[in-house]
């Protein structure tokens, strides 16, 4: 019996509520939470989008592996709060539904202002890092 509930999870997101009973459907799971993000949130699109630039850009620059990896932490650090921030979104609504509730305004409000903390981070930490090293390869 136990080892029919992964089966009945898989192909469909019905069973959602259901512990995933293995990796590979705890991984399908997280892709699908990605995918949603991806497709649904458009500040996540500019986040994947604005990493895949400054890395680009940290590459081009040669920068050391030490450095990039701060770069790929802190983008990375942006994506998950902003995939936090879609999930509380959702808990909030679900809770409450179209109804409005100071508590649940300060829920959405903080999750999206850890966002905004992390991605002004991101910006200055890229600008730390990337600046510097712009500013020497076309030699000014």
């Amino acid at each position: 019996m136990a080892s029919e509930a992964p089966r009945r999870g898989r192909g469909r997101r019905g069973g959602a509520w259901r512990v995933a009973g293995d990796l590979p459907l705890s991984l399908r799971y997280a892709m699908q939470g990605l995918g949603y993000g991806f497709v649904s949130q458009r500040n996540f699109r500019i986040h994947v989008i604005t990493g895949a630039v400054v890395f680009g850009l940290g590459l081009w620059l040669q920068l050391s592996l030490d450095r990039l990896a701060v770069l790929v932490l802190t983008v990375a650090a942006v994506l998950v709060l902003e995939l936090l921030n879609t999930a509380i979104e959702s808990v909030v609504d679900l809770a409450i539904g179209r109804r409005f509730h100071p508590l649940a305004k300060i829920a959405k409000d903080c999750a999206a202002a850890a966002v905004l903390v992390a991605a002004l981070a991101a910006v200055l930490i890229a600008a730390l890092l990337l600046v510097p090293a712009l500013l020497l390869r076309l030699g000014l």
